[in-house]
């Protein structure tokens, strides 16, 4: 893996408040970017808030995007506002995804 793919990351975190798996998938997202050596930053979006792009009302919570993509593949316009069922997205998803985006 090339340095220079890795700072075409564009990593997101979106959630809503009071969500039981976003704690989770902030530690995974984190281990996960330990685990590759790299080190760095997500923007969080919380859906409830009104200056949060129109496009992650359409996620459920937690989801992790990278490069505008869910880590589990999954659409948007299936989830929005609602906990997600599979939880937080794994360490091992979240590493597979960003092996794949470089």
């Amino acid at each position: 893996m090339g340095g220079d793919a890795f700072l075409k990351l564009e990593i997101e975190l979106i959630y809503f408040e009071g969500c039981p798996n976003t704690e989770p998938a902030r530690a995974n997202l984190r281990r996960a970017l330990e685990t590759l050596n790299l080190a760095f930053e997500w923007q969080e979006w919380e859906q409830g808030d009104p200056r949060a792009p129109e496009y992650v009302r359409q996620y459920g919570s937690p989801t992790v995007l990278l490069n505008g993509r869910d880590v589990t593949g999954v659409e948007p316009g299936l989830g929005g506002a609602a906990c997600r069922a599979d939880g937080a997205p794994s360490v091992d998803v979240i590493k597979a995804a960003v092996e794949t985006a470089t």
